[in-house]
């Protein structure tokens, strides 16, 4: 079956409750979907992560090379739009538009061969996962830390077994940020800190030498994405485990990121990376490089589904009889785009997320929703593509 329409939308909501992290406040949230649409009707749909607008004109970048093209031979559509687009953004923004585009085929390829994704990847070794809470942004308060040990309290609370908090506004107030919450959900929660590369190499490694005693599962993002040596200097003098690379694109980005042992757990956003097609390349060259990968995953439904029928398919790293369950990111942080434009199939119960066997990713996307939704500045319906 042949591709009809590519329709990319951006939607955008006004939040009630800014937050803000080590970079800068999120007043609003905006995200750009797609729908790919073939000649029977049969529809798929994808997301981009990153900046909404130039992600949509990616999509429309990309459009009039796929329109008429097999929806079902993914790995061509990609390679087509890579080739297209690789004089000029190997890495970026148009980069996550092909994501976004990739992901759709990937839903459609599993409807038209009713099959989920997760089989489609390969199978389903991973039928449940233990998703780990993404929260803890900085709200202005009087009180912050009092928010933040009720917002930690309230996942415990919800069965979750894992917690990331976001830490890179100084030292001293992420040492005691981290020991506040450490004290409120106790020794049996994994905890994880966020800096989004707030600092250099010199802070990353005080900061590490003053938290080690909270049992810190990951140190994420710790320096500035472009500094390999500082990941490197970090990850061999200190204890915890560095995690990074939602700022690396393709396959070629993570081997970079793993050649020079910068990590010890790799993180592609499946919407910006490559999609779900090159998200399974970068999983192989991580498991041949010996390394852990959780997928970063801040969106809608469709964004996260994705990333739970990855995770779903991933092997076993190394292995064993008995094997910890896999994680992946929960973001737990308001978002009106993905609780009511977005729905899916997944069910998460007492902490747990099990990976929906409906066929392609489970998800969908409430039209009436959408529409109340749509930032008008930026959309338009454009039609001349299609096949008449």
């Amino acid at each position: 079956m042949k591709i009809k329409n590519i329709e990319p939308y951006v939607i955008s909501h006004e939040l009630d409750t800014p937050f803000y992290f080590s970079q800068w406040q999120y007043n609003t949230r905006k995200i750009c979907l797609v729908k790919i649409t073939l000649e029977d009707g049969t529809y798929g749909w994808g997301e981009g992560y990153g900046p909404a607008g130039v992600i949509k004109a990616g999509i429309e970048f990309f459009r009039p090379f796929l329109i008429g093209k097999k929806a079902i031979e993914n790995e061509v559509l990609w390679q087509e739009m890579y080739r297209r687009s690789m004089d000029y953004a190997r890495s970026g923004s148009l980069q996550a538009a092909l994501s976004a585009i990739d992901v759709a085929l990937w839903d459609l390829k599993g409807k038209i061969l009713n099959m989920s994704v997760a089989v489609l990847l390969g199978g389903l070794k991973n039928p449940t996962i233990q998703p780990y809470a993404t929260g803890l942004y900085f709200t202005r308060v009087d009180d912050l830390e009092k928010v933040l040990i009720e917002e930690a309290k309230l996942y415990k609370s919800q069965g979750f077994k894992a917690i990331k908090m976001k830490v890179g506004l100084s030292i001293e107030e992420d040492v005691k940020y981290v020991a506040a919450i450490r004290k409120a959900i106790g020794d049996d929660i994994r905890l994880m800190i966020d800096a989004n590369h707030a600092y250099s190499y010199q802070e990353a490694i005080e900061l590490c030498r003053k938290v080690e005693k909270y049992s810190i599962s990951w140190f994420e993002e710790p320096v500035s994405p472009e500094d390999y040596e500082g990941y490197r200097r970090l990850r061999e003098n200190t204890t915890i485990p560095i995690a990074g690379g939602e700022c690396e694109y393709l396959k070629f980005g993570f081997k970079r990121l793993l050649e020079n042992e910068c990590v010890d757990i790799a993180q592609p956003d499946i919407c910006a990376s490559g999609g779900l097609t090159e998200a399974k390349r970068i999983a192989t060259l991580a498991q041949a490089f010996n390394k852990d990968i959780v997928p970063h995953s801040w969106g809608t439904w469709i964004a996260i589904s994705a990333a739970a029928h990855f995770v779903g398919n991933l092997d076993k790293n190394p292995g064993r009889m008995y094997n910890d369950l896999p994680t992946m990111e929960l973001d737990r942080s308001e978002n009106a785009l993905r609780d009511i434009v977005t729905k899916c199939d997944l069910t998460i119960n007492n902490g747990l997320l099990c990976v929906p066997n409906t066929p392609g990713l489970g998800v969908d996307v409430n039209m009436d929703e959408l529409e109340k939704y749509l930032d008008k500045e930026t959309h338009y319906n454009e039609k001349r593509f299609e096949i008449r």
